[in-house]
């Protein structure tokens, strides 16, 4: 498996833990400070962590949009953290 498409697995899978661990609020979750939701019919979804945020794309695409780069260095592990318990 590329990284791309490990590092995309391993968001979704974040993305799992944290729809089904985290507090509903509005139209996503919550869980250990990252936000997950998704669009209507699920083909796009997102997290977020503080200044980032992380589009999940359909065929293994994914994009940054962050101010500072400590945040995705931070989430990186924060992710790593997660998919390790």
């Amino acid at each position: 498996m590329d990284k791309v498409s490990k590092e995309k697995r391993n968001f979704l899978q974040v993305f799992n833990v944290v729809s089904a661990q985290g507090e509903k609020i509005n139209d996503g979750y919550e869980f250990q400070g990252i936000r997950a939701w998704h669009d209507f019919d699920g083909y796009t979804c997102w997290l977020k962590y503080n200044d980032l945020t992380v589009t999940l794309l359909f065929h293994n695409k994914y994009q940054f949009d962050y101010q500072n780069e400590d945040t995705v260095n931070n989430f990186i592990k924060k992710v790593e953290k997660l998919l390790a318990q």
